[in-house]
């Protein structure tokens, strides 16, 4: 990923949080020199210092018998991104546009079928322990478990190489910054809004 040396983000516990809160990724290899993708939710987490990504496609979904191929797969993160319009700065400038992302690069590897149902519980947990009525492993009758979890294909990525990328107008003088948030806080869509508070975030944590 091309970054800019003002948008490259290298602390390591900004990006891990940035993993944990936007942690549905595509995965990317290739077959045959073309790209293929899927998008999952996946699980991150940390042994010691390595960074470790797990998750599952569907028995159907032909990625996965590219895993043996593949000296590497991608894991591409999205966060919050919108449109800056040049009628927001003081001075003449052209648009532009806001975002976040971490691409993680990695051998990745089927899971074994003990490892996959740890990763199937996690989930349901992360998911569901906070609900009123919290449907967990332990809840999901065994008949119907088994049946779904053959219609699965569990993976996991020891990272190599961790990318990410901040474009949140830091280049900006402070006056432009703030009226970009302004303006942005006045647009109708969610993701606007977002990138307005994380551009809050940054500049108080600077």
């Amino acid at each position: 990923m091309y970054i800019p040396k003002r948008f490259n983000v290298k602390n390591p516990e900004e990006i891990w949080s940035f993993l944990k809160t936007h942690s549905f990724a595509t995965l990317v290899t290739t077959s045959n020199g073309r790209p293929t993708a899927t998008h999952i939710p996946v699980i991150v987490r940390r042994e010691g210092e390595n960074l470790l990504i797990s998750g599952h496609v569907a028995y159907g979904n032909s990625q996965w018998r590219t895993w043996e191929q593949v000296e590497e797969a991608l894991l591409i993160f999205q966060g919050p991104h919108s449109y800056i319009s040049s009628s927001w700065y003081v001075e003449e400038q052209v648009p532009t546009w806001n975002y976040q992302a971490v691409h993680i690069y990695g051998a990745i590897r089927k899971q074994t079928d003990e490892e996959l149902r740890a990763d199937l519980k996690q989930l349901m947990v992360t998911y569901e322990q906070h609900r009123e009525n919290p449907v967990l492993w332990e809840t999901v009758t065994p008949e119907l478990l088994e049946r779904e979890i053959k219609g699965i294909v569990g993976f996991l990525v020891e990272a190599s190489e961790v990318q990410a990328a901040y474009k949140m107008s830091q280049n900006r003088k402070d006056h432009d910054y703030a009226n970009i948030i302004d303006q942005l806080k006045e647009e109708p869509d969610a993701g606007s809004h977002q990138v307005a508070s994380e551009m809050e975030r940054l500049r108080t944590s600077d």
